[in-house]
């Protein structure tokens, strides 16, 4: 029996049989014309008919879709989030500086605020910090000063010995060259004065907006190591409620991260400098204080600023020394770089570092790439810092202990 919307009802068995009875409201399916027509628009065959059954996509490609568009967006939050930041670059690097000047005078503070208030332990180890720093600066500018006519004298006549070295074999260079070479530098002084003096003035803007993430940063590091603590919870408790713990767990892991690495790359670059300002004065090269000062800040830029620090102090021994010492200088380059390799960074960054080699050369190229040596610097922790966010959102969470 059909209805009239052209299906067909189903009675039950009993229903003519036994008029007292009445028949039981039969269920409605669609007619074999109704259900050909749907299997139709929907651009298929029916389950198990014919050759023209639609194949399913591929598992794997539907997971490399999956990980493609998730990859996708991803890059474009973290160009976003780079762009934000580069608008803003005064003020990210002054937090930035103040975070690390946080890491590291932390520990003194929390000393001294055993037997002090915790304002005045933050004024002391602010104080000290200054001093320190000034105190490394005028004692290279002392040395620069009282090192620079004999330094002159030796850079005059190591020019001539370079001179000399490179017209015999095997370079083979014509007589003259270098002369030829510091007259057309003349010249161009000479023509361009202008030009260098608008880019000496523009740099005079340059140190202002030193001088003033200097300022921000000391100002913002001085409410960090007073009430830091406070502010993180204050921020978390602004959070819904679901958020609360993954946010405190994943912002502990980032600054037990971070304090890590910067505790850990300062001793990394005090060893380097002491190791290349010990080697330079044992082998006569002037400016060796400076020099080491250099090593100690470019060892801030993982497995590439320890060379280049290095290469200029080779040049500075090839101009007063000669060949022999550069090439002993050169040699350090190797040295110091298996010891940073293969001993200090295994022995103090390995619990605060777990990156690999790769990961760490592919983050200071992006890094110096897209903001230069302030990106190079930068890089490497802010790689360890959300590889160990992502390492403790992604854990599972803790079983709770049921009570005896």
């Amino acid at each position: 029996m059909r209805n009239r919307s052209g299906g067909e009802r189903e009675h039950s068995p009993g229903a003519h049989g036994n008029g007292s009875r009445r028949p039981r409201r039969a269920a409605w399916r669609p007619a074999r014309g109704a259900r050909a027509l749907a299997v139709r628009r929907a651009g298929g065959c029916a389950p198990g008919r014919g050759p023209g059954k639609r194949a399913e996509v591929s598992p794997t490609l539907r997971v490399a879709a999956g990980y493609a568009w998730r990859l996708i967006i991803v890059g474009a939050a973290a160009y976003a989030i780079f762009a934000a930041l580069g608008r803003f670059h005064l003020v990210t690097v002054a937090v930035f500086l103040a975070l690390v000047l946080t890491a590291l005078l932390e520990p003194e503070v929390s000393l001294l605020s055993r037997w002090m208030p915790r304002s005045a332990a933050v004024a002391v180890g602010l104080l000290v910090g200054i001093l320190l720093l000034f105190t490394v600066l005028g004692l290279i500018g002392a040395t620069v000063a009282g090192e620079w006519d004999g330094l002159r004298r030796e850079f005059i006549g190591g020019v001539l010995r370079i001179e000399r070295w490179l017209a015999g074999p095997p370079v083979h260079l014509r007589p003259g060259t270098l002369s030829d070479l510091q007259a057309r530098l003349s010249r161009f002084v000479t023509s361009h004065r202008a030009t260098l003096i608008s880019t000496a003035l523009s740099g005079f803007g340059q140190v202002v907006a030193v001088l003033t993430v200097g300022a921000l940063a000391l100002f913002c590091s001085v409410f960090f190591l007073h009430s830091g603590d406070r502010m993180w919870k204050w921020f978390g408790g602004q959070l819904p409620a679901r958020a609360r713990h993954p946010v405190q767990a994943a912002g502990r892991a980032a600054w037990i991260t971070f304090t890590g690495y910067t505790r850990g790359i300062v001793v990394v670059a005090a060893t380097n400098a002491v190791l290349v300002g010990a080697s330079l004065f044992a082998l006569g090269i002037p400016l060796a204080l400076p020099l080491a000062v250099l090593e100690f800040f470019a060892a801030f830029i993982p497995l590439v600023g320890s060379p280049v620090a290095l290469a200029v102090a080779a040049v500075v021994a090839l101009a007063a020394k000669g060949p022999l010492v550069a090439g002993v200088v050169a040699l350090l380059i190797v040295v110091i770089g298996q010891i940073e390799g293969h001993v200090l960074h295994p022995l103090v960054m390995s619990k605060a570092v777990r990156l690999h080699p790769v990961v760490v050369a592919l983050s200071v190229i992006c890094g110096s790439v897209t903001a230069g040596v302030l990106g190079a610097v930068v890089a490497v922790p802010m790689v360890s810092v959300a590889w160990s966010v992502y390492g403790v959102l992604r854990a599972p969470p803790a079983p709770v202990s049921g009570g005896p």
